[in-house]
């Protein structure tokens, strides 16, 4: 049975604390799973969450901060140790290639693994599979980083009633499917186009371009709020974004479901960060995050 879910490992930002770890999510998408942004203690987060090294075919890290990458080298060492069967392609701004090759061999270990490096140094797909594509777009902060948007390829859902009305059953569904039309019937006359799911995952930022695009119409976005709105030019300053800032992005950009996460350490009420969203109108669903925490993608409209 296919799944389709976050699983959210770490939301701290630059200081773990005792109840949020270090930056970690892995996005389950049907067979494949998508690590992103690996900071410190993911290893453990994903023993803890029931992640399992045979679990990842992608790493894709936004930038080099130690908060989403420290983890990188723990994790690469783990999949080898494992042996896991099929290749792991990593994604990471290609200005910080000496960071990833610091990671991948911090220390000694046995390479059983095919670890592909696909380094990011501009905008557009970075790969194409029957289930998605993978994109990047850049954002504004002090070092380099990039946002990672995945589409699904849109669809055709079966309408019984018109099938029926055509005569059309059994084995003839999906030779329609396959074939496009049937005794002078086309797919269109009984079916009806279904929108791929899209899922957006946004780090470390400034308001930019690059959120806007990674943001739009996205089933299940998630994004940092590391400030609260009176904090603004801290924000600014440090290149993030605050609460009020990532709920008017997602309310404007039509996204059903908002995560919230990567939440500075000097705030104690986690729930105000969903409170300031509502404030700033986004009235879909949304989920301030924690650690350890599954949020599922929403079902197709």
């Amino acid at each position: 049975m296919s799944v389709r879910e976050l699983v959210v490992l770490g939301t701290a930002s630059q200081v773990p604390t005792r109840h949020r770890n270090h930056n970690g999510y892995l996005l389950r998408w049907d067979a494949e799973g998508i690590l992103f942004d690996p900071g410190e203690g993911t290893q453990r987060q994903m023993l803890r969450a029931g992640v399992a090294a045979h679990d990842l075919n992608r790493i894709c890290v936004t930038h080099f901060h130690g908060d989403h990458s420290l983890g990188l080298a723990g994790v690469v060492q783990r999949v080898n140790l494992d042996r896991v069967p099929h290749e792991i392609t990593a994604h990471y701004p290609a200005s910080g290639q000496h960071f990833f090759d610091r990671l991948r061999y911090a220390t000694a270990y046995h390479e059983t693994v095919a670890l592909t490096e696909a380094p990011v140094g501009t905008d557009g797909v970075l790969a194409r599979t029957p289930a998605y594509t993978l994109e990047a777009h850049r954002l504004d902060h002090p070092v380099e980083s990039y946002g990672y948007r995945l589409v699904e390829p849109d669809g055709r859902r079966m309408l019984p009633e018109r099938l029926a009305s055509h005569g059309i059953a059994g084995p003839d569904i999906g030779r329609i499917q396959r074939e496009g039309s049937l005794g002078g019937v086309p797919l269109e006359a009984v079916s009806e186009e279904r929108r791929g799911q899209r899922f957006a995952f946004v780090m470390d930022t400034r308001l930019c371009e690059g959120v806007h695009v990674l943001a739009e119409g996205c089933d299940l976005l998630v994004i940092e709020s590391t400030f609260l709105d009176e904090d603004e030019h801290l924000a600014t300053e440090h290149g993030h974004l605050t609460a009020g800032q990532a709920a008017r992005v997602a309310r404007d950009a039509g996204v059903r479901h908002l995560v919230l996460t990567h939440f500075s350490q000097r705030y104690s009420d986690p729930e105000e960060f969903g409170r300031r969203a509502r404030a700033a109108g986004f009235e879909g669903e949304l989920t301030v995050a924690h650690d350890l925490q599954r949020v599922p993608v929403p079902k197709r409209r």
